[in-house]
C-alpha cells in the first residue's frame, strides 16, 4: 500500500460496493484518503462496507466530509440518475472517481442459455456500466471537474469462458465502452480505464465447483487464485494521478492466466 494518501481530496462513487471487489475497492480507496459513496443493489450490504470505513454513514447519504452509503439498480436509467444527484447533494460535488464493480453471472451452456438470462447479464454488467459511465461524465464535465472512471471488466471478455456466453459478451463489451469514452473525454480531463481480474476470491467465484477451481489454478503460473485487494491494488493506482497519462487501457490482474 501506498505510504501517502494518494486520494486525500478524491470523493469516489463505487458501485457494486456490497461485497467482493466492490467492497476491496472502497477500503482500499478510502486508506488512500478518499471519501467513498458506496452503492450497491443491497442497501444493507452498503451501509455494512461505510461502517467497515469507519465513517458514520446512514440509511441514505452521510454528512458531508463522511463515506456514504446508496442503494440503486445501475441497470435502471432513472435509478442511476437519482444515484449521481444523490451524491451530488450529499457532498456538494460530483465524484471525481468512479470506480464500476457491479456485476452479475447466469451461467448455462450456449445452446440452452434463456433470453432472460442473457438480458438481465447484460443489463447490469454493461448497460449498467453505460449508465453509471455516463451519468458520471455529465456530472463531471457540466462542473468543469476533471476525474478518472476505471471499469471492471474481466479476462472472461478477453478469451472466453465455458457456459458464460452472456457474461464474457457483457466483459467484453465493458472494454470497448471504456475505450472509446476515454477517446471522447479525454478533452475534458476526464480518464477512462477498465480492469481485467481473472480468478478473484468473490462470493460471484464461491459458486463455481471446486473440481473446476482446482483446475483453474493449475493454469494459473502463480500458483493460486488472487485475492479482491489485489484488484484494489490497481484501482488505487488508476485513480490516482500516479496514473495521470493512462486512460483507454486495460489492466489484467490475473496472475497471468491466459497471458
Amino acid at each position: 500500500m501506498a505510504s501517502q494518501l494518494r486520494l486525500r481530496f478524491a470523493l469516489a462513487l463505487v458501485t457494486g460496493a456490497g461485497s467482493g471487489i466492490g467492497r476491496a475497492v472502497g477500503v482500499r480507496l478510502a486508506a488512500e484518503g478518499a471519501t467513498v459513496a458506496a452503492c450497491d443493489l443491497d442497501g444493507a450490504a452498503a451501509r455494512e462496507t461505510v461502517r467497515l470505513l469507519g465513517g458514520p454513514g446512514s440509511d441514505e447519504g452521510a454528512p458531508r466530509g463522511a463515506h456514504a452509503a446508496f442503494q440503486a439498480d445501475v441497470s435502471e436509467a432513472g435509478a442511476v440518475r437519482r444515484l449521481l444527484d444523490q451524491v451530488q447533494a450529499c457532498f456538494s460535488r460530483p465524484p471525481s472517481v468512479v470506480v464500476s464493480c457491479a456485476g452479475i453471472t447466469r451461467d448455462e451452456f450456449l445452446l440452452h442459455m434463456s433470453e432472460d438470462d442473457w438480458d438481465k447479464v447484460i443489463a447490469v454488467n454493461l448497460k449498467g456500466i453505460f449508465l453509471v459511465t455516463q451519468a458520471a461524465a455529465q456530472a463531471l464535465v457540466s462542473s468543469g471537474c476533471p476525474g478518472s472512471i476505471i471499469n471492471i471488466s474481466s479476462i472472461v471478455g478477453k478469451v472466453g469462458n465455458v457456459g458464460q456466453t452472456n457474461y464474457a459478451a457483457s466483459k467484453a463489451g465493458v472494454v470497448g465502452l471504456t475505450q472509446t469514452a476515454a477517446r471522447e473525454l479525454g478533452r475534458h480531463g476526464i480518464r477512462c480505464n477498465s480492469v481485467l481480474p481473472g480468478f478473484i476470491k468473490t462470493p460471484m467465484t464461491q459458486k463455481v465447483p471446486q473440481k473446476v477451481l482446482d483446475k483453474v489454478t493449475g493454469m494459473i503460473p502463480m500458483g493460486h487464485m488472487g485475492d479482491p485487494e489485489d484488484v484494489a491494488d490497481v484501482v488505487a493506482f488508476l485513480a490516482s494521478e500516479d496514473s495521470g497519462y493512462i486512460t483507454g487501457a486495460s489492466v489484467e490482474v490475473t496472475g497471468g492466466l491466459f497471458m
